[in-house]
């Protein structure tokens, strides 16, 4: 339960492409959320003195948690698809906060998941969490961010990782040409090159290449649009091909982890997609292991589809300074 005699709090999730910032109240209320185009600053200050300079939002709070789409190895942080650098002790003493901490984006979802309600996921295929076992998270978005909470004595940890620039397994000849091809411009091939906004886009242009046919301009949204699909026979095929490396990649984190407690997909693409990613090969890829996919038959899969789940993770992480 939140503590209502905490003091007000600020909590950000901030990503490449869109930031979100809000307060949190004594007694746990999320309010003043506020959403920014990453791009229009210079820096994450900057963006923070954006939120605090509207007259709704001048109450300053003494205690802040953010989470980034970067790792967080010490006191300097440099986002992955982002040019920003900043020092935590420096923006902590620019803002006056008591306490700041920063996380990985993907530590904020992790610490959301054991607080979401059935209504706030949708299972993917068979399974059932076992008690008291690892919990993987995965998620592509403008990145591909990995996450997992660990059992231990105390209840469960989470994991920092940046198991999204694991190199890209093919499970298919087709995929083979495809990597292939993407090796051709970049010098790893790693699962985020596809499995993520970027990467959808990476992938439509590299089977329109290998097709010997025109590329067209298309964002990641319009690539995944079922209508678009019906008319643009590449992009339905990189939708597909998208859902299943991911299946893949899932996989792996789960045999990784030993995450019996079930893997969440998080991100802003796939809850998108709805019925369409339960009926693509996503769960087929997950499982097909050889020997081990009776191991991975009993390892749910789920789609976040609570909005904003980074928020109830953050404010888990202010509750505790």
């Amino acid at each position: 339960m939140p503590d209502s005699t905490q003091p007000l709090g600020l909590i950000g999730d901030i990503g490449a492409t869109n930031s979100r910032l809000a307060l949190v109240e004594p007694g746990g209320a999320i309010e003043q959320i506020r959403v920014f185009a990453s791009e229009e600053f210079a820096s994450l200050g900057d963006m923070i003195e954006a939120y605090f300079a509207s007259k709704a939002r001048a109450r300053k709070p003494p205690r802040a948690v953010l989470a980034v789409a970067a790792p967080v190895t010490g006191d300097e942080v440099s986002f992955t698809n982002l040019p920003w650098t900043f020092s935590i002790e420096e923006l902590r003493r620019r803002f006056g906060f008591s306490h700041l901490r920063v996380i990985n984006d993907f530590v904020a979802d992790a610490l959301a998941i054991r607080h979401l309600d059935a209504g706030d996921r949708l299972q993917v295929g068979p399974g059932a969490p076992a008690a008291d076992a690892p919990i993987g998270v995965i998620g592509p978005g403008s990145g591909l961010g990995v996450g997992a909470l660990i059992p231990t004595a105390s209840g469960f940890t989470p994991l920092q990782s940046e198991g999204g620039h694991v190199t890209l397994p093919a499970g298919d000849e087709r995929e083979a040409a495809v990597l292939a091809h993407l090796r051709r411009r970049f010098d790893h091939v790693s699962a985020e090159r596809v499995l993520s906004g970027p990467g959808l886009i990476n992938l439509y242009t590299a089977l329109c290449e290998l097709a010997g046919e025109p590329s067209e301009q298309l964002s990641a949204a319009q690539i995944t649009d079922a209508h678009m699909g019906e008319t643009h026979p590449r992009a339905h095929e990189a939708t597909e091909m998208f859902c299943t490396m991911l299946g893949s990649v899932a996989g792996d984190l789960a045999l990784t982890l030993g995450a019996r407690g079930g893997v969440y997909i998080a991100g802003g693409i796939v809850p998108r997609l709805g019925a369409a990613f339960a009926h693509s090969g996503f769960r087929a890829r997950f499982e097909a292991k050889g020997r081990f996919r009776g191991y991975l038959a009993a390892v749910p899969t789920y789609v976040i589809t609570r909005p904003l789940p980074a928020f109830v993770g953050l404010a888990q992480a202010l509750d505790a300074l």
